[in-house]
């Protein structure tokens, strides 16, 4: 650990999931007191698959939590198939270059949880209504669900509080200046046994204009599955309950057996993202005493593959940038924000052009992610993609959050000294 004499300075984290651990975790490792705020009353359990890349492995090592963590990929077959069953061989993971580390949300946010000190403070069921700050610290009002108030202060304020952040719309202004919608909803929930005619450790991919089924398999559990449809009114598909939305989505037409399954799994899982795609996009990710990290900040999409890695990697970059420059928060932050910029530009650009591959728009994209697949799959003509597999892919390995890293685009100024 890099502790150092930080005068015991105080820093409130605002969430408790993967950056908001990361972040609490890499404070108390320079030897700040960090303080974690909750909204919902306990721990949340379950959450979707994600991928871990070399950019997250890196910065989980640095965290001290990699070792708590597995490649929960099976290394199965993958199909792509149509309502009837009928299926060929299907796009993987495994066919770029630096396949990622496959597994839960739940078993990274277990494993920093795990890692963090006895003596961190946590407080569930509670959010801040009013932030205020000066040259010196900060002073936030925190209420919880009892209906009890009270104003602290504080060195810093971390918001990593998702992407309808709390801490951002109290600072930073409303959501509408910030949030990009992508016209498109994701629906992710674990599946109770394989799908018909499949194994468990099949990837099964259905893909059709405007919506498309993925299940990811898990090692030794039922797949996940990652429902995708467009729609021109996000709004209308936050009313009425969500299984209802989703087979309309996906019909009017027959579901066929395993569409079918999928959808019948909906209606009884326990745990189930519902969600609007959205990326945020802010010219600023911090305020004076006031940062935002991951998805609160800048939100890649799961279409990127990259929240919890750029989520870990934005906290372990925070905590260090603090630790190199003890005696101006404000030099810190912006060079944390010089540093990252880059990095997670390329990964929201590559968010927007991987929509197309999880949910084609139309028959044009759909004959296009098809022909690509297909492609892929030729050892002669997959050469030909080797530049492009090895552009998308190095952006996610990077260890763009070490602080030595020098990001390969043009070169730019270094933000004045605060």
């Amino acid at each position: 650990m890099d502790v150092s004499d930080h005068g015991g300075r105080r820093a409130l984290v605002v969430g408790l999931g993967i950056s908001g651990i990361a972040a609490a975790l890499r404070l108390r490792q320079i030897g700040w007191t960090p303080v974690i705020v909750e909204r919902s009353a306990a721990r949340r359990s379950g959450g979707y698959f994600i991928a871990l890349f070399g950019a997250g492995r890196a910065a989980a090592e640095r965290l001290g939590i990699l070792d708590g963590l597995v490649d929960r990929d099976p290394d199965g077959a993958s199909y792509d198939i149509d309502r009837t069953g009928r299926r060929r061989p299907g796009f993987s993971f495994k066919d770029f270059p630096g396949r990622p580390w496959m597994m839960m949300r739940g078993d990274v946010e277990e494993a920093g949880f795990a890692a963090l000190p006895s003596d961190v403070e946590i407080r569930y069921a509670t959010v801040p209504t009013r932030i205020e700050q000066d040259a010196e610290g900060v002073d936030v009002t925190l209420a919880t669900t009892g209906g009890m108030s009270a104003t602290e202060r504080f060195d810093l304020v971390v918001g990593a509080d998702g992407l309808r952040s709390t801490v951002r719309q109290l600072v930073f202004g409303p959501d509408e200046k910030y949030r990009r919608r992508m016209n498109c909803m994701a629906v992710a929930y674990q599946l109770p046994r394989a799908l018909p005619a499949h194994e468990q450790t099949d990837c099964v991919i259905l893909m059709e204009p405007g919506r498309s089924m993925w299940t990811f398999p898990v090692k030794d559990q039922p797949p996940t599955v990652l429902l995708n449809y467009l729609t021109d009114d996000v709004e209308a598909e936050f009313t009425g309950p969500k299984a209802d939305r989703v087979r309309e989505a996906f019909g009017p037409e027959p579901t066929g057996r395993i569409l079918g399954a999928a959808l019948d799994a909906l209606e009884s899982a326990e745990h189930v993202l519902f969600d609007s795609v959205e990326q945020v996009h802010m010219d600023r990710w911090h305020r004076g005493r006031v940062v935002l990290v991951g998805d609160a900040a800048w939100c890649v999409t799961l279409y990127a593959g990259m929240g919890a890695s750029t989520g870990m990697a934005g906290a372990d970059l925070l905590g260090t940038l603090l630790a190199r420059h003890p005696r101006s928060v404000s030099r810190a932050l912006a060079q944390w924000e010089w540093h990252l910029r880059p990095a997670i530009g390329d990964l929201q650009g590559n968010g927007m052009q991987m929509r197309s591959l999880f949910v084609p728009a139309n028959r044009v994209e759909l004959v296009r992610r098809r022909a690509l697949t297909r492609m892929l799959k030729m050892p002669v003509i997959s050469r030909l993609f080797v530049p492009w597999q090895r552009k998308v892919t190095s952006m996610k390995e990077m260890d763009f959050a070490h602080p030595d890293f020098a990001h390969p685009g043009p070169a730019r100024p270094a933000p004045a000294p605060a």
